[in-house]
């Protein structure tokens, strides 16, 4: 059961990257909509659940920084 819902939340994570990705590429979002960093913060965590799991460290480390990056891009002032 763990390892269904620790796929699920991989698969999720995934899905909230790439729509970020899509979003900023489709010119319906900027570096600067919050929707955009949420989708990536949301989707980093769910990937270093998974990735941390799964002992999948290298993959683990980038989606630490992709969060710090995306809370950083909510917590900047402009």
């Amino acid at each position: 059961m763990i390892v269904t819902f620790i796929e699920i939340l991989g698969w999720a994570g995934a899905f909230s990257v790439l729509w970020a990705f899509y979003l900023i590429n489709s010119g319906k979002a900027t570096n600067k909509s919050k929707d955009f960093q949420w989708l990536n913060l949301i989707g980093a965590v769910f990937l270093i659940i998974n990735t941390v799991y799964l002992k999948a460290y290298p993959s683990a480390f980038v989606n630490v920084v992709w969060l710090i990056i995306a809370v950083l891009g909510l917590v900047k002032k402009d």
